[in-house]
């Protein structure tokens, strides 16, 4: 096992790991400290099928069952689809997934540790990938803030809602995906989490709030809290933060889910592009199977 960064700001590949076989202790320790101070993984070459796909990534934590729950692997509700092939005139995936910033059930009182994808089929075009996955780093967004800032929202919480992203993505022109019912809503009610996060591999802390599911600032007057929601995801756009993943068939994609935001582009229109998905909800002591 070889990890080698691939980016000033986030990322790194590991090689030298086939995932259709169990990483050792030793090696999930590794691959622990590796997302913590890389924050996006990328393993190459991997052709695992989906039951070793969701055995890989139910190491990390318990394994979500999305709410909306459109499309999944057979037999694994967990594994979602996110693809934009049609059979019979009908999507077979989530065709849409992930196009605006946003981080990954941090509308869940559970947040999620990270996220991993499996690229099954990527677009191309005159030979170039489409398709990129887009990151940003939000431990150096933390970092980065003013002190006057840090002072003010210490030990605030924001309020995170599911339905934000979703009724964002199905206002957009040409858009299939469904209302949410009110069973689902009530499923996923708004939840709160902590404005500066302690990240649980690094102990260090990280802006845990995005434009994508973070609708208010808990215990603020609501345009002062519009205001600093405003100044917080404009201060995460900085490019210093960027990363972007160029997809390569087979790779598999581990990224932090804590300590990243991240964004899907969707420049390859009926191309035909098809990812498994597996989120992994933050349930275990990942500074002690890191050490």
């Amino acid at each position: 096992m070889e990890i080698k960064p691939t980016g000033p700001v986030l990322g790194a590949d590991i090689v030298g790991l086939d995932l259709a076989t169990p990483p050792t202790t030793a090696e999930f320790g590794g691959i622990l400290r590796a997302l913590g101070a890389h924050g996006v993984l990328r393993f190459p070459a991997q052709t695992f099928n989906t039951d070793q796909f969701a055995a890989f990534g139910a190491r990390f934590g318990e394994l979500e069952v999305n709410v909306a729950n459109l499309f999944h692997e057979p037999g694994h509700p967990e594994v979602m689809i996110l693809s934009n092939i049609l059979k019979d005139g009908k999507p077979i995936g989530l065709g849409d997934a992930g196009q605006g910033w946003h981080t990954d059930m941090s509308y869940s009182e559970t947040i999620s540790i990270c996220n991993i994808l499996h690229a099954q089929k990527v677009p191309v075009r005159d030979g170039k990938p489409l398709g990129d996955t887009q990151f940003r780093n939000l431990h150096a967004a933390y970092e980065d803030l003013p002190d006057d800032i840090k002072t003010r929202l210490a030990g605030r919480t924001a309020t995170h809602d599911f339905a934000k992203f979703w009724d964002m993505m199905r206002a957009r022109p040409g858009n299939t995906r469904p209302p949410l019912t009110e069973a689902q809503r009530a499923r996923k009610p708004a939840v709160s989490h902590p404005i500066f996060m302690t990240h649980p591999i690094t102990g260090k802390k990280v802006l845990y709030c995005n434009v994508g599911y973070a609708i208010r600032i808990d215990g603020m007057d609501p345009a002062e809290s519009d205001a600093m929601l405003d100044y917080l995801f404009r201060h995460q756009e900085q490019e210093k933060y960027l990363h972007i993943h160029h997809w390569t068939e087979g790779d598999v994609l581990l990224w932090d889910n804590i300590g990243t935001m991240h964004n899907a582009l969707a420049d390859y229109g009926d191309i035909p592009r098809y990812m498994r998905r597996v989120q992994v909800a933050a349930t275990a002591d990942y500074a002690a199977m890191a050490a």
